[in-house]
């Protein structure tokens, strides 16, 4: 449910903002910062899918070895309909028509794939460690999240993670400790914002507004 990355030694780390299914626009963002595959890393804030064009991509992004991601809430939506636990009408309405189009052999190992995916992780970097998860971290220390993610109780925690926003709703500056700097989505902003050391990078691409990314190493 956690993921760790030691420090990337020969070359830079970025995390990007919600992509939901903009993979073009991703890779022209790409180009233009001289993104190198053999030496670069991406890690991705979640929502990978729905509302834009290119959702069916997902998977294929997921296969690069220099591309990872944590689940988002429109991850698991597609988790969720695929094992019967969505109405279809909702998860429709919230840009998932791609994914109710495919065969139910297709829909589950797209399933399959996000379901994979660890609720957050964790980079090294020469500050100390950055952590990325969707939504927010419900302890005020990413150690206590790390704990519990590694341990038994573990799946308690997804729907905090991936769901909830009363951190921004409340602007809440006290931030998450034990780490430099925690980066998530989920809560479209103008431009990326920082309550604390969580830094807010969804700015709306899929509602044609920026693709945000930004080098943490």
């Amino acid at each position: 449910m956690i993921k760790h990355f030691a420090a990337n030694t020969t070359g830079r780390d970025f995390v990007v903002g919600d992509i939901h299914g903009c993979f073009r626009r991703l890779e022209a963002e790409l180009a233009n910062l001289g993104f190198d595959p053999d030496r670069d890393r991406l890690f991705s804030v979640g929502d990978l899918v729905d509302r834009g064009p290119e959702s069916e991509l997902a998977t294929d992004w997921l296969a690069k070895p220099w591309f990872h991601a944590v689940r988002g809430n429109h991850e698991q939506m597609a988790i969720d309909c695929a094992n019967g636990d969505i109405d279809t009408g909702c998860y429709r309405a919230n840009g998932g028509a791609w994914f109710l189009a495919l065969t139910a052999r297709e829909q589950w190992l797209i399933a399959d794939a996000f379901d994979a995916l660890p609720i957050a992780i964790e980079v090294e970097v020469p500050a100390g460690l950055v952590g990325i998860v969707h939504a927010d971290c419900p302890f005020a220390s990413w150690s206590d999240l790390a704990t519990e993610l590694r341990g038994k109780r573990a799946e308690r925690l997804t729907d905090v993670c991936i769901w909830d926003r009363s951190r921004s709703i409340n602007k809440d500056m006290s931030g998450v400790m034990d780490v430099h700097a925690m980066y998530v989505g989920h809560t479209p902003m103008q431009q990326p914002i920082a309550l604390g050391n969580v830094h807010y990078i969804d700015t709306g691409a899929v509602f044609g507004k920026a693709l945000t990314i930004v080098q943490i190493n």
